[in-house]
């Protein structure tokens, strides 16, 4: 008898230590979660996707640093897809098939979340955050989808009626990119225009990783266009606009939260000036009146040896969210527990100006808030508030 007893409680150690084992998810170890992001480290959005990296990581650092979250620390790993969508498929099978991560955070781009999204849902694995604004982030509505930005449609959708009404314009025409993220924006113009009882004079489209945009823009200037909607990011940006100020062509232009960077004005220099965009989180310029953004922002440079963005931000405060929710969902989470946490949970805005977000059972979509900015002197100012939009 005194020899089973040992063996019995062993037994019984080992059971209750493969059970603990067993009713952890995947990415979820004693001291580990493990979370994977795609982003455009080597494509046409580079530039963005190594931002978002940068703010990421640098959450992840201080959250690290005081404990992590009930003891765990958080493991970031980073996939690039070249703003490719096939390559976007390859990256979130390794990512939920090989290294079997917990959640996908900040994936960016919306045909290349559009095509991982079968992926991870079919493993169960929430895309938290995407960077982009697309209203397929959110709807159809799916039990693992929370997506964060004011969709590009519903942007153009209320901040171009305004600004028609501003400039007393009555020729709109649009130039997009030919993809998804293209059209949420020229829908979002047409219907912009509906509300006015008009419809675009012209429009024209790109394919994917044009360098070439003087046909489009001479186009526009052939119709007579007064304002030209843009569904472009960065470079296509630049591009396009530096092409009709060589043209003589100077309507005024709108662009979506997706050419909302400090990259556009640095990039093609005063003939950047009168851009409008739309957007939520301000930059965070070095001198900017918040001391607590000075501070944040001193600390990103020193850190990458660069001036901080909005996307920089954006991956810094997906990051933070994410954590806080992991924080409700205990000290054995699960992605229903996290669910949970997120639906009855609300993220107050922050110091970078971003809205406050608010996520239900029935609603992936946390706001659907927007304003706008122009560029002037070289410089993104902020032109409007929330609610005048």
């Amino acid at each position: 008898m005194t020899l089973k007893t040992p063996l019995l409680l062993t037994a019984l150690v080992m059971a209750s230590v493969l059970c603990t084992a067993q009713t952890l998810p995947q990415g979820i170890s004693k001291n580990e979660i493990l979370i994977g992001s795609i982003q455009d480290l080597s494509g046409p959005l580079a530039g963005y996707g190594k931002q978002a990296r940068n703010g990421m990581q640098m959450a992840l650092e201080e959250i690290n640093e005081t404990g992590g979250i009930h003891g765990r620390k958080i493991k970031l790993l980073i996939e690039d897809s070249a703003y490719d969508p096939k390559k976007a498929v390859l990256a979130a099978q390794k990512l939920v098939n090989q290294d079997k991560i917990f959640m996908m955070v900040g994936h960016i781009g919306t045909a290349q979340n559009e095509a991982a999204m079968p992926v991870q849902f079919e493993k169960d694995i929430i895309n938290f955050f995407p960077l982009t604004a697309a209203r397929s982030m959110y709807e159809p509505f799916q039990r693992l989808k929370f997506s964060t930005l004011s969709t590009y449609y519903e942007q153009i959708h209320l901040s171009l009626p305004k600004l028609m009404r501003q400039n007393n314009v009555t020729k709109v025409c649009a130039i997009y990119q030919d993809d998804d993220f293209g059209l949420e924006v020229l829908h979002g113009a047409e219907d912009g225009l509906k509300a006015r009882q008009m419809v675009l004079t012209d429009k024209a489209s790109f394919k994917r990783g044009a360098t070439d945009f003087s046909s489009q823009v001479a186009k526009m200037q052939a119709s007579g266009c007064e304002m030209v909607v843009l569904g472009t990011i960065i470079r296509e940006t630049v591009g396009t606009i530096a092409t009709a100020r060589k043209m003589g062509f100077n309507p005024i232009f709108l662009g979506s939260s997706a050419a909302y960077t400090d990259l556009i004005p640095k990039l093609g220099g005063k003939g950047m000036d009168g851009l409008y965009a739309t957007m939520t989180a301000q930059i965070p310029y070095m001198d900017d009146p918040s001391p607590a953004v000075r501070r944040w922002a001193s600390k990103y440079k020193t850190q990458f040896n660069e001036d901080p963005s909005t996307i920089s931000v954006f991956g810094y405060t997906t990051i933070n969210a994410f954590a806080n929710a992991m924080r409700d969902a205990g000290e054995r989470p699960n992605t229903s527990k996290f669910i949970r946490a997120m639906e009855v949970m609300k993220i107050p805005g922050d110091m970078f100006g971003s809205p406050a977000l608010k996520f239900s059972p029935t609603r992936r979509l946390g706001s659907d808030d927007s304003r706008m900015a122009q560029v002037q002197d070289g410089r993104w100012k902020i032109v409007s508030d929330y609610n005048n939009q």
